[in-house]
């Protein structure tokens, strides 16, 4: 591919990858909406805080994500370097890692439920721990939808060009669901009492 077809083609992704950034803007203003409304909830109600101790999925989870985001950062960083096996291999690893974040939050939510917190519950700032993930973890599925298109496009022979523009894609939204969810497990946590 010459040199004016690949400037051609990054002038393509420009509108995508636009995108990407206003959603990710629109996603982080509803999640400051949710905890706005927290706080607006919690100040204005007898009850301060979730009254709870947050479910210690809820850090195992955490480890996971953070431990996804090193790896898509090695697998993108790999595709730069031309190592597309090894770019393979990080983001197998990132998408493993991102399933097992999703069924530690399912695994947190039937926690919760046998310490009787609900999603309809008559203190709603414990509702709220269900918004937040629930809301997070629609993040997280489109997050892996990303992730399976990056690993089924390495497996394609593509121009680089376009390997590497999935998998910026890929790992500025991994990113950002992570610093997310990292965000709203601190903010969990200096509620939960």
């Amino acid at each position: 591919m010459n040199q004016s077809a690949v400037d051609k083609e990054k002038i393509n992704f420009q509108p995508k990858k636009f995108n990407l950034w206003l959603f990710m803007i629109t996603s982080f203003m509803l999640f400051a909406a949710f905890t706005s409304g927290f706080i607006v909830y919690t100040q204005g109600s007898a009850d301060k805080g979730i009254k709870i101790i947050l479910p210690h999925a809820f850090i195992y989870s955490t480890i996971v994500i953070v431990l996804s985001s090193f790896t898509m950062y090695l697998s993108f960083r790999s595709a730069k370097r031309l190592q597309f096996d090894k770019q393979k291999q990080f983001l197998w690893f990132t998408l493993i890692l991102g399933v097992g974040f999703f069924f530690l939050q399912f695994y947190a939510w039937t926690v919760l439920v046998k310490m009787g917190v609900y999603l309809i519950n008559p203190n709603a700032s414990q509702s709220f721990i269900y918004i937040f993930t629930g809301v997070h973890l629609v993040h997280i599925i489109a997050g892996i939808i990303l992730l399976i298109n990056s690993l089924v496009g390495s497996y394609k022979n593509s121009p680089q060009v376009k390997n590497l523009f999935r998998l910026e894609m890929a790992s500025i939204f991994w990113h950002f669901v992570d610093i997310l969810w990292i965000y709203l497990y601190v903010f969990l946590l200096l509620n939960q009492q």
